[in-house]
């Protein structure tokens, strides 16, 4: 059977959730969506050049079938990231919404504050809220409590490519919340994204660690390929870590005993 997953009425296969900021070109980042596998690409309303048409748009470049995720990037009150979300739904880019509500413009961590207040007025409105969060394990509870489809805990700053700064708090969270967790933000390379999914993440959101990539497509085929096994040593289970040796061969019945 495939190992799907949902998100509200949806279900998924690919683990991988890709963005379209930062890419060289429209080319370059239609080519890294293709080799990423992933099915779900995010796009940030507010940088959206409405006036744009045809191959001038970045949503013309969006390869076809995959499933739009508006986010509300730049977005520093929840009254900015309501409205932004609204307006991502009358572009008719649908009702999934990843919610960023941004407390500081150095380090872009987010407000958690705002966060919850935005997210419990766009779950009244019939929203598939995807907040991106801290990897504090109660703001990930209050997200569920108001009614979020997922939470998505940061790995990192966004953009950093520090990698998986704090697995402990990111293990409570997944081993506590009832819904979907994704990491979001922080991944740098192919190893933070397997080490994200072995930690039982449902999928990771990316975009600087493919697009800022000296080789996006290549890139993303690692991440394609890391994602994958990351989820595959987490259902296989890793063995317990030891301070000391243990043979991987019986030593009853050796030769000469």
């Amino acid at each position: 059977m495939a190992d799907t997953w949902t998100l509200g009425p949806r279900t998924f296969t690919s683990r991988l959730l890709v963005g379209t900021g930062k890419f060289p070109d429209f080319e370059t980042m239609q080519r890294a969506h293709l080799a990423s596998g992933a099915e779900i690409v995010t796009v940030a309303v507010r940088r959206l050049d409405l006036k744009a048409t045809g191959q001038a748009s970045l949503l013309e470049w969006i390869p076809e079938g995959m499933t739009l995720l508006p986010n509300t990037a730049a977005c520093f009150t929840a009254d900015e990231a309501i409205r932004t979300a609204r307006l991502g739904r009358e572009l008719g880019m649908g009702d999934l919404v990843k919610l960023e509500v941004i407390g500081d413009p150095r380090t872009l961590f987010p407000d958690v504050v705002g966060l919850v207040e935005a997210a419990k007025v766009l779950v009244k409105e019939g929203f598939i809220v995807l907040p991106y969060t801290n990897d504090d394990p109660v703001t990930a509870r209050r997200l569920e409590d108001a009614g979020c489809a997922a939470v998505m805990p940061l790995g990192a700053p966004i953009g950093s490519g520090l990698g998986i700064r704090n697995p402990y708090n990111l293990r409570i969270i997944m081993e506590t919340a009832k819904v979907p967790v994704l990491v979001d933000a922080g991944v740098g390379t192919a190893s933070d994204a397997a080490i994200a999914m072995e930690l039982g993440a449902v999928a990771v959101l990316m975009n600087t660690a493919i697009a800022g990539a000296r080789s996006p497509v290549l890139m993303a085929e690692a991440m394609r390929d890391a994602v994958a096994a990351g989820r595959k040593a987490h259902l296989a289970g890793r063995i317990p870590m030891k301070l000391h040796a243990a043979a991987s061969s019986p030593m009853s019945g050796l030769i000469g005993t």
